[in-house]
């Protein structure tokens, strides 16, 4: 839920406003997080540009039609990682000269 993601950013508990909001039956009802109130977000100008979310859309189904016609992909590979750090060399006991 971006709505969530937006209360938490905004320094609210997301889940209390996600609640609220899928409590009420109105569409453009919504949560302002700059003045911290529930509010008809249409009426506010809170609105979600159409442009933005279509583009957004577009250029993921252009990567993801790229990934599932493609026959090889090049990636990273990744660098397995040591469960533990490696001890330092030496022994670090004085006293022990022979």
């Amino acid at each position: 839920w971006p709505a969530r993601q937006i209360a938490e950013n905004s320094g609210t508990d997301g889940s209390i406003i996600v609640g609220k909001l899928l409590d009420s039956k109105d569409v453009n009802y919504g949560y302002d997080a700059q003045k911290g109130e529930f509010t008809d977000l249409v009426q506010a100008g809170i609105i979600d540009p159409t442009k933005v979310v279509r583009h957004a859309l577009q250029d993921a189904a252009s990567v993801a039609g790229l990934l599932i016609t493609t026959e090889a992909m090049i990636a990273e590979k990744p660098e397995p990682k040591s469960a533990m750090p490696a001890m330092p060399p030496g022994g670090g006991m004085g006293g022990m000269d022979f």
